[in-house]
């Protein structure tokens, strides 16, 4: 089982790579795990590759798969009628991970022996609180059948707008396999200030994922946190301190690298890997030393 010591290559850190070469490239450069996308198991399905096939391949390497991200089709009224998702929030590229709904999510985590998934509320418009808490329970309900945590993402600009809303919501479902995803993007372009985070229960906070960002904000916070996110150490978040603070609060999640960058992604999966991988370590001893 990964732990709080292992780190993963989330998906996003090299999207466009085929999953045989994403999972190559994170065990050269050191990590324990990888998260997927749906699309990433269909498009490996499509060229050949059996289920059976992408567990060796993950063995080979002494990988495990993290999460299942992102899924989005878990809250009744949240799926875009016509192509388009509700709210000016949600972008072109957020409205693609609406093909694959909650069954699609389990036959990966259930092929690959994923640990969790990871469900995003991906809307501006506002959502009844009694509707989220009833809806998360009972996807946690459903998710425990394949034996899977559950972590709630929170993004800024949507009703579950930072790690303690998020958190009412998982402790309200009182689901024993939910919890919150703590996104470091996410966190620094929201309104929490870093030091109420050691007020989170660590057993709730299920899921890591790590990357940087520069103080200054753009007006679309979609398009930048898609395409131009920074790895750890480049940019204002002070990741040493929130490192530090899940150690505190005894988090058991993995830490999680995931870095959208139109830059990174440009670069070959090998060496997007290891950027990733040197720069989160670098973190982690500032951590450790400071």
């Amino acid at each position: 089982m990964l732990g709080p010591e292992d780190l993963v290559l989330c998906a996003g850190t090299g999207p466009r790579a085929p999953f045989a070469e994403r999972a190559a490239a994170a065990a050269a450069a050191g990590f324990a795990g990888i998260s997927v996308f749906v699309d990433d198991f269909e498009a490996a399905r499509a060229k050949g590759l059996s289920e059976a096939d992408l567990r060796a391949i993950l063995a080979d390497h002494g990988l495990r798969v993290a999460e299942v991200d992102p899924l989005l089709r878990w809250l009744p009224g949240s799926e875009p009628a016509t192509g388009t998702a509700t709210g000016s929030g949600v972008s072109a590229e957020g409205v693609g991970f609406f093909r694959y709904g909650e069954d699609d999510f389990y036959r990966v985590a259930d092929a690959l022996g994923a640990r969790s998934l990871n469900a995003v509320v991906y809307t501006d418009e506002p959502v009844e609180t009694d509707s989220l808490v009833e809806s998360f329970a009972g996807l946690c309900d459903r998710a425990a059948g394949h034996d899977l945590l559950v972590h709630l993402e929170f993004l800024p600009w949507t009703p579950v707008a930072d790690a303690f809303a998020a958190l009412a919501i998982a402790e309200a479902a009182g689901r024993r396999n939910g919890g919150i995803m703590l996104d470091t993007w996410h966190h620094f372009r929201g309104a929490v200030p870093d030091e109420r985070l050691c007020e989170l229960p660590g057993e709730r906070v299920l899921a890591v994922q790590l990357s940087d960002a520069p103080a200054a904000t753009e007006a679309n916070p979609v398009e930048e946190t898609l395409r131009r996110r920074l790895l750890p150490g480049e940019g204002d978040i002070d990741l040493p301190s929130l490192l530090r603070i899940l150690r505190e609060i005894g988090s058991p999640a993995p830490l999680g690298v995931e870095v959208f960058s139109d830059t990174l992604a440009a670069l070959p999966m090998d060496e997007a890997a290891r950027r990733a991988a040197d720069t989160t370590r670098a973190a982690l001893g500032l951590a450790r030393t400071d």
